[in-house]
Order: structure tokens, then sequence, then C-alpha cells
């Protein structure tokens, strides 16, 4: 048409602004250098209280083997007068205390003896089983012929017991 403008592309049109291309503004979220070193503090922190935690534990120690001498030494030692008491702690915990004697009717020098206590619940199952020496390095060896007292004192036993004189066995003797 006559009088029409032909706008050729490259000229710039005067009554349309200018389109620029703009410029992509980079999105994420940026971290001051304290932040990503307390960040990766934090985490091996975290790493190192889950290894801790969950990581490998160690071996349970072996239980205590009697061996066939003592075994057949059994039978010289007797566990006498044994009863139970309670007592409470300096930290205010109930404490089971279990008293005895422990006699050496044989001819061997005893160096040490364990005995484990197993504690049991109403329905007859075993809540707790701990091990103690009635006769080792504190007390000092047992002679033939001689009775020693023993005391044996637990705080972590479940209150699910049944407050009954736990079974006492003397699982390891060692001579001297």
């Amino acid at each position: 048409m006559p009088g029409d403008k032909v706008l050729d592309d490259d000229m710039p049109n005067p009554g349309v602004p200018e389109f620029t291309p703009r410029e992509e503004k980079t999105r994420g979220v940026k971290i001051s250098p304290i932040g990503f070193v307390f960040g990766i503090g934090a985490l091996l922190i975290l790493g190192i209280a889950g290894w801790l935690t969950f990581g490998p534990k160690p071996a349970p120690p072996p239980d205590p083997v009697l061996t066939p001498e003592a075994r057949q030494y059994m039978k010289n030692l007797g566990l006498e007068e044994v009863h139970m008491q309670a007592a409470e702690s300096f930290s205010n915990q109930r404490v089971i205390e279990i008293l005895g004697n422990i006699a050496n009717h044989g001819d061997r020098t005893v160096k040490q003896a364990l005995v484990t206590c197993v504690f049991y619940d109403w329905g007859g199952q075993m809540v707790a089983r701990e091990n103690d020496y009635i006769v080792g390095a504190t007390t000092g060896p047992l002679m033939p012929g001689a009775t020693k007292p023993f005391r044996l004192a637990f705080d972590t036993i479940p209150e699910t017991w049944t407050q009954a004189l736990p079974t006492l066995v003397i699982r390891e003797i060692q001579f001297q």
C-alpha cells in the first residue's frame, strides 16, 4: 500500500522499546563460608556420634570356664548361711545385698571363686544374671578348712524380680 512503511528487522522502531534478552538469574542458596564450615562440623560430629552409638561393639568377655579339675573340687566348697538384705546407697538407690560364707572343706587353696546369681520373675523367667567374685584379690585366698564371709551387692536388678533369694552357682574356681 502506498504510504505504508516497511520496517526492516535491523532498523530500530522509534515507538517501541527495544527488546533485549534478560540475563538468566542463577537460582540457589548462597552459603557463607562460616556456615559451610559449621555445617560440615555438625555432620562430622553427628557421624562420629552415630558410629560410637551404633558402630561395632567389643566382643563380650568369654564365659567363665569350670575346668574338670575345678568341677571335681566343687563338692569341697560350700555356700553357708546365705541370706539377703536390702540397703540404700549414697545416691538413694536400692541395693540388694547377698551375704553368706564360703567354706573350703577340701585340701587345696582356692585363689579365686566366681559366683553367678540368677534372679527370676514371678513367671519363672530369668530377669537378671550377675557375676561376682566371692574369693579373689580383695578377700584373699581361701585356705583348706577355712571359712570366709562374702558380700555381693547389686543395684541393677529389675523391679519385676520376685524379691526371693537368687540361685547362686559357682562358675569358676582357680587354685593357688
